[in-house]
């Protein structure tokens, strides 16, 4: 999905984590998040991907101190997202 966010151009890609298995998940959104990177890059440098995951999934997963050495290894931005309230939680660059 493309979009602003106070006037900066970025692209948001989605990823709902419903599978019981949270690590084969973030294997499998993390591989698409780089291989998108290095598209936008070509096409449009000027945007941004981010990374949209459930609140939920962000405050018992991707907190862990692995999983946050894995975002800032592969400098993942974040979009975190209120399911219930279908609302952007937080942005993380």
């Amino acid at each position: 999905m493309a979009a602003e966010k106070q006037g900066q151009k970025i692209a948001v890609e989605i990823k709902s984590f419903l599978s019981p298995s949270k690590i084969t998940e973030l294997y499998a959104a993390l591989g698409q998040f780089i291989i998108y990177r290095i598209a936008l890059q070509k096409q449009e440098a000027n945007r941004t991907l981010y990374l949209a995951v459930p609140s939920t999934v962000y405050n018992e997963f991707f907190i862990l101190p692995f999983i946050q050495s894995v975002i800032q290894t592969n400098q993942l931005c974040l979009l975190i997202y209120n399911i219930e309230q279908e609302a952007i939680a937080q942005w993380q660059s």
